[in-house]
């Protein structure tokens, strides 16, 4: 991994057995390329943690977060001459509520499904929000919280069983290839790390625009993403993986200038940062939960005036908060072909 690139000396660089993760300071615009083996193209990474922090008693789901799941979330061991079918799966989020609702839309999430041929048992692993989608875009206003409140951790999910139905009605259920069960096991090892480094949800990618030479400036952190960092790990161990059709992800897209690093939470508790943490929770508020129709019509107005006519985006990532200077054509959401790695 190399790191090229200049910046205004209000940052800082840090190298660690994970990587590399960069910390900027308020008001710093940093041009600089970080080089990394799952995302060569994209300027700022996701931040890998030394373990996984605490759940706050504040943020609760609406629906129980993996609740067929080992309560330690321990992946069985297999034996190491299983043969085991890996499965690419995919629906429509929340199709379990509403069908196909949102797959009319294009807007699916993916897992992986593995079948051992020694016990005849099936398995399915998914990545997914703790607290639902929503609490991972937007966060919470908390009384005597002076900063916008953050449920947006996701985590890895793995239970017996592929519903069948559940994957096959409105998407995909396709076997891939074979592993054996070595490889298995040192994948399970894999996703035990990655989910305890690993831990925040982004909704959002972000580019500079929508053409094929455009600049990724983040990246985003979901279901489909896990889904490819897992074929690539088991690509590396040697495992043959391939469809027999196009693969499509669900990507969501913002595109802004060069992003401007404005600080952490502590922009909250400055007074000379006053007039921007007042901007900030204001720009957050028009995405509350919990509006009325006409709240809800006046807050979009409040967000299209914001994002189209002042083309500003407050973004948050890394736990740090960045002004994205939007520009057309804004937002979309594509189902885009991105092949096996």
């Amino acid at each position: 991994m190399s790191c090229l690139g200049q910046f205004d000396g209000q940052g800082s660089a840090e190298f660690g057995a994970r990587g590399l993760n960069w910390f900027c300071a308020p008001g710093s615009q940093i041009l600089i390329l970080l080089y990394d083996m799952h995302q060569p193209d994209v300027i700022f990474i996701s931040r890998r943690l030394d373990r996984r922090p605490d759940v706050d008693p504040y943020c609760q789901a609406l629906y129980p977060f993996c609740p067929s799941g080992d309560p330690d979330g321990q992946i069985p061991v297999m034996s190491d001459s299983d043969n085991i079918s890996v499965f690419r799966l995919q629906t429509p989020v929340w199709e379990f509520r509403y069908g196909d609702m949102l797959g009319k839309f294009h807007i699916m999430h993916d897992a992986i499904g593995f079948g051992s041929a020694r016990t005849g048992r099936n398995f399915t692993m998914e990545w997914y929000e703790l607290f639902q989608l929503g609490n991972c875009t937007f966060p919470h206003e908390r009384a005597g919280v002076s900063a916008p409140f953050w449920c947006n951790q996701g985590a890895a999910c793995f239970y017996e069983g592929i519903d069948d139905l559940h994957w096959k009605q409105n998407g995909t259920l396709e076997k891939i290839g074979e592993i054996t069960g070595e490889m298995f096991n040192e994948m399970a090892c894999w996703v035990q790390e990655d989910n305890e480094t690993g831990v925040y949800y982004e909704t959002w990618t972000v580019k500079s625009d929508p053409g094929p030479n455009a600049t990724t400036w983040f990246d985003s952190y979901d279901c489909s993403q896990f889904v490819h960092r897992t074929y690539k790990t088991l690509l590396d161990m040697g495992a043959e993986l391939s469809s027999r059709t196009p693969t499509y992800y669900t990507k969501i897209y913002l595109y802004s200038g060069e992003p401007l690093c404005l600080g952490d939470d502590s922009i909250f508790q400055q007074s000379s940062m006053k007039d921007l943490a007042t901007d900030i929770k204001k720009f957050y508020h028009s995405f509350r939960s919990h509006q009325s129709i006409v709240e809800m019509i006046e807050s979009l107005l409040e967000a299209f005036e914001k994002m189209v006519l002042e083309k500003t985006f407050y973004f948050y990532y890394n736990s740090e908060y960045w002004k994205l200077p939007m520009k057309y054509p804004y937002i979309k959401i594509i189902f885009e072909e991105i092949p096996l790695p």
